[in-house]
Protein backbone atom coordinates (compact mmCIF):
# COMPACT_ATOMS: atom_id res chain seq x y z
CA UNK A 1 0.00 0.00 0.00
CA UNK A 2 2.90 2.17 1.36
CA UNK A 3 6.18 1.37 -0.81
CA UNK A 4 9.01 3.63 -1.00
CA UNK A 5 12.64 2.82 -2.84
CA UNK A 6 15.67 5.19 -2.29
CA UNK A 7 13.82 8.33 -1.56
CA UNK A 8 15.87 11.56 -1.50
CA UNK A 9 14.99 14.90 -0.37
CA UNK A 10 17.02 17.92 -0.75
CA UNK A 11 16.34 21.31 0.06
CA UNK A 12 19.48 23.24 -1.58
CA UNK A 13 22.77 21.82 -0.10
CA UNK A 14 20.39 20.02 2.94
CA UNK A 15 19.73 16.44 2.66
CA UNK A 16 16.37 15.64 4.37
CA UNK A 17 15.75 12.47 3.40
CA UNK A 18 18.56 9.57 2.16
CA UNK A 19 18.14 7.03 0.57
CA UNK A 20 14.67 5.92 2.53
CA UNK A 21 13.26 2.09 1.40
CA UNK A 22 10.55 0.13 3.27
CA UNK A 23 6.71 -0.40 2.28
CA UNK A 24 3.61 -0.63 4.65
CA UNK A 25 1.44 -3.56 3.69
CA UNK A 26 -2.33 -3.38 3.92
CA UNK A 27 -3.34 -3.99 7.53
CA UNK A 28 0.23 -2.41 8.52
CA UNK A 29 0.51 0.03 11.34
CA UNK A 30 3.58 1.67 11.28
CA UNK A 31 4.72 4.07 13.93
CA UNK A 32 7.43 6.68 12.63
CA UNK A 33 9.84 8.07 15.15
CA UNK A 34 12.93 10.64 15.39
CA UNK A 35 14.04 13.28 16.74
CA UNK A 36 13.00 17.12 15.40
CA UNK A 37 14.47 17.34 11.87
CA UNK A 38 14.90 13.42 10.95
CA UNK A 39 12.73 14.21 8.13
CA UNK A 40 9.63 12.22 9.02
CA UNK A 41 7.23 15.18 7.98
CA UNK A 42 9.40 15.90 4.65
CA UNK A 43 8.66 11.80 4.31
CA UNK A 44 5.08 11.33 4.80
CA UNK A 45 4.31 15.15 2.53
CA UNK A 46 6.28 13.33 0.24
CA UNK A 47 4.11 10.02 0.38
CA UNK A 48 0.99 12.44 1.18
CA UNK A 49 1.83 14.08 -2.83
CA UNK A 50 2.38 17.04 -0.97
CA UNK A 51 5.85 17.81 -1.91
CA UNK A 52 7.97 16.10 -4.61
CA UNK A 53 10.98 14.01 -3.90
CA UNK A 54 14.19 14.61 -5.48
CA UNK A 55 15.42 11.20 -6.08
CA UNK A 56 13.96 7.59 -5.72
CA UNK A 57 10.83 6.16 -6.02
CA UNK A 58 7.31 6.17 -3.84
CA UNK A 59 3.84 4.72 -4.78
CA UNK A 60 0.91 4.77 -2.98
CA UNK A 61 -1.68 1.78 -3.57
CA UNK A 62 0.64 0.74 -6.30
CA UNK A 63 0.18 4.42 -8.37
CA UNK A 64 3.74 5.95 -8.75
CA UNK A 65 4.21 9.40 -7.04
CA UNK A 66 4.49 12.26 -8.18
CA UNK A 67 3.71 11.21 -11.45
CA UNK A 68 0.15 9.87 -11.03
CA UNK A 69 -0.64 12.13 -7.91
CA UNK A 70 -3.92 13.20 -8.99
CA UNK A 71 -4.96 9.28 -9.24
CA UNK A 72 -3.41 8.76 -5.63
CA UNK A 73 -4.79 11.02 -3.52
CA UNK A 74 -8.54 9.60 -3.27
CA UNK A 75 -6.86 6.82 -1.32
CA UNK A 76 -4.76 8.79 1.22
CA UNK A 77 -5.95 10.35 4.60
CA UNK A 78 -3.56 12.90 5.65
CA UNK A 79 -2.95 14.80 9.12
CA UNK A 80 -0.55 17.25 9.36
CA UNK A 81 1.21 20.06 11.69
CA UNK A 82 -1.61 22.45 9.53
CA UNK A 83 -5.30 21.07 9.37
CA UNK A 84 -5.93 21.93 5.82
CA UNK A 85 -9.37 23.69 6.87
CA UNK A 86 -10.83 26.69 6.33
CA UNK A 87 -10.94 29.09 9.20
CA UNK A 88 -13.38 31.20 7.89
CA UNK A 89 -15.78 28.05 7.02
CA UNK A 90 -17.85 26.65 9.57
CA UNK A 91 -16.75 22.81 10.38
CA UNK A 92 -19.59 21.29 7.64
CA UNK A 93 -18.80 24.12 5.12
CA UNK A 94 -15.20 22.65 5.47
CA UNK A 95 -16.28 18.89 5.15
CA UNK A 96 -18.89 19.36 2.26
CA UNK A 97 -16.03 21.28 0.25
CA UNK A 98 -13.84 18.28 0.82
CA UNK A 99 -16.85 16.14 -0.41
CA UNK A 100 -16.96 18.04 -3.51
CA UNK A 101 -13.21 18.07 -4.37
CA UNK A 102 -13.63 13.89 -4.27
CA UNK A 103 -16.94 13.69 -5.61
CA UNK A 104 -18.82 12.04 -3.17
CA UNK A 105 -22.31 10.87 -4.19
CA UNK A 106 -23.38 10.35 -0.48
CA UNK A 107 -22.00 13.54 1.31
CA UNK A 108 -24.51 14.60 3.29
CA UNK A 109 -24.61 11.03 5.12
CA UNK A 110 -20.91 11.02 5.05
CA UNK A 111 -20.18 14.15 6.29
CA UNK A 112 -22.87 13.34 9.57
CA UNK A 113 -20.87 10.13 9.69
CA UNK A 114 -17.71 11.12 10.01
CA UNK A 115 -18.53 13.69 12.25
CA UNK A 116 -20.42 11.35 14.49
CA UNK A 117 -17.70 9.09 14.26
CA UNK A 118 -15.34 11.87 15.80
CA UNK A 119 -17.62 13.77 17.63
CA UNK A 120 -17.80 17.09 16.37
CA UNK A 121 -21.30 16.39 15.63
CA UNK A 122 -22.95 19.34 17.52
CA UNK A 123 -20.05 21.76 16.60
CA UNK A 124 -20.64 21.21 12.84
CA UNK A 125 -22.21 24.94 12.43
CA UNK A 126 -18.79 26.38 14.30
CA UNK A 127 -16.26 28.58 12.54
CA UNK A 128 -13.33 26.44 12.36
CA UNK A 129 -11.33 29.42 13.74
CA UNK A 130 -13.19 29.48 16.93
CA UNK A 131 -12.63 25.84 17.88
CA UNK A 132 -9.77 24.82 20.65
CA UNK A 133 -6.94 23.53 19.42
CA UNK A 134 -8.25 19.30 19.58
CA UNK A 135 -11.53 20.39 18.10
CA UNK A 136 -9.44 21.50 15.10
CA UNK A 137 -7.24 18.44 14.77
CA UNK A 138 -10.88 16.44 15.15
CA UNK A 139 -12.08 18.56 12.29
CA UNK A 140 -9.16 17.76 10.20
CA UNK A 141 -9.00 13.72 10.91
CA UNK A 142 -13.01 13.93 9.89
CA UNK A 143 -11.92 15.80 6.48
CA UNK A 144 -9.03 12.98 6.32
CA UNK A 145 -11.70 10.20 7.11
CA UNK A 146 -14.46 11.47 4.79
CA UNK A 147 -13.74 10.12 1.52
CA UNK A 148 -12.91 6.73 2.76
CA UNK A 149 -8.95 6.20 2.57
CA UNK A 150 -7.19 2.88 2.25
CA UNK A 151 -3.55 4.90 3.26
CA UNK A 152 -3.46 7.17 6.18
CA UNK A 153 -0.33 9.48 6.54
CA UNK A 154 -0.57 11.28 10.01
CA UNK A 155 2.42 13.40 10.93
CA UNK A 156 1.99 14.05 14.77
CA UNK A 157 -1.86 13.64 15.33
CA UNK A 158 -1.53 13.01 19.12
CA UNK A 159 -0.35 16.58 19.11
CA UNK A 160 -2.76 19.60 21.30
CA UNK A 161 -5.17 16.30 21.98
CA UNK A 162 -6.83 16.14 25.24
CA UNK A 163 -7.02 12.49 26.88
CA UNK A 164 -10.56 11.78 25.37
CA UNK A 165 -9.35 12.83 21.78
CA UNK A 166 -6.30 10.68 22.23
CA UNK A 167 -8.33 7.75 22.82
CA UNK A 168 -10.64 8.54 20.07
CA UNK A 169 -7.24 8.52 17.59
CA UNK A 170 -6.26 4.90 19.00
CA UNK A 171 -9.93 3.93 17.88
CA UNK A 172 -9.67 5.13 14.34
CA UNK A 173 -6.38 3.65 13.72
CA UNK A 174 -7.17 0.48 14.77
CA UNK A 175 -10.22 0.10 12.93
CA UNK A 176 -8.24 1.15 9.98
CA UNK A 177 -6.12 -1.87 10.89
CA UNK A 178 -9.06 -3.89 11.07
CA UNK A 179 -10.55 -2.82 7.43
CA UNK A 180 -7.05 -3.59 6.01
CA UNK A 181 -5.60 -0.20 5.59
CA UNK A 182 -1.64 0.87 5.89
CA UNK A 183 -1.08 3.32 8.62
CA UNK A 184 1.97 5.19 8.74
CA UNK A 185 2.54 7.83 11.61
CA UNK A 186 5.23 10.04 13.25
CA UNK A 187 4.64 10.47 17.25
CA UNK A 188 6.93 11.48 20.23
CA UNK A 189 4.35 9.91 22.46
CA UNK A 190 6.18 6.55 22.82
CA UNK A 191 3.72 4.85 24.89
CA UNK A 192 0.67 5.88 23.40
CA UNK A 193 1.68 5.18 19.87
CA UNK A 194 3.61 1.93 19.93
CA UNK A 195 0.86 0.82 21.65
CA UNK A 196 -0.67 0.64 18.52
CA UNK A 197 1.95 -0.05 16.10
CA UNK A 198 2.56 -3.38 14.78
CA UNK A 199 6.18 -1.99 13.70
CA UNK A 200 8.31 0.43 14.05
CA UNK A 201 10.70 2.67 12.06
CA UNK A 202 13.44 5.29 13.48
CA UNK A 203 14.75 8.14 11.49
CA UNK A 204 17.90 9.81 12.00
CA UNK A 205 19.47 12.49 10.13
CA UNK A 206 17.48 11.93 6.77
CA UNK A 207 18.37 8.50 7.50
CA UNK A 208 16.58 5.15 8.43
CA UNK A 209 18.72 3.44 11.52
CA UNK A 210 16.23 1.12 12.67
CA UNK A 211 12.83 -0.89 11.44
CA UNK A 212 11.60 -3.63 13.23
CA UNK A 213 8.18 -5.38 13.84
CA UNK A 214 6.85 -5.47 17.95
CA UNK A 215 8.11 -8.98 18.85
CA UNK A 216 11.37 -7.94 18.14
CA UNK A 217 11.33 -4.98 20.70
CA UNK A 218 8.51 -6.31 22.93
CA UNK A 219 6.93 -2.78 24.38
CA UNK A 220 7.17 0.73 24.28
CA UNK A 221 9.76 0.93 27.34
CA UNK A 222 12.35 -1.31 25.56
CA UNK A 223 11.80 0.59 22.28
CA UNK A 224 12.69 3.99 24.23
CA UNK A 225 15.93 2.33 25.48
CA UNK A 226 16.56 1.21 21.95
CA UNK A 227 15.63 4.95 20.71
CA UNK A 228 17.71 7.01 22.52
CA UNK A 229 20.56 4.53 21.94
CA UNK A 230 20.57 5.44 18.19
CA UNK A 231 19.50 8.83 18.13
CA UNK A 232 22.36 9.64 20.39
CA UNK A 233 24.95 7.89 18.61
Amino acid sequence: MIQTLKLEKLFGYRQALRGITFEVKPGEVVALVGPNGAGKSTLLRILATLMRPTRGRAAINGLEIPQEAMEARPAIGYVGHQTLLYDDLTVEENLRFYARLYDLRDANARIRQVATRVSLDKRLGDVAHTLSRGYQQRAALARALLHRPVVYLYDEPYTGLDQDSAMLLDEVLSEARAQGAAVLFSTHDFVRGLALADRAIILRNGKMVYDARRDEWRDAVRFSEIYAELVET
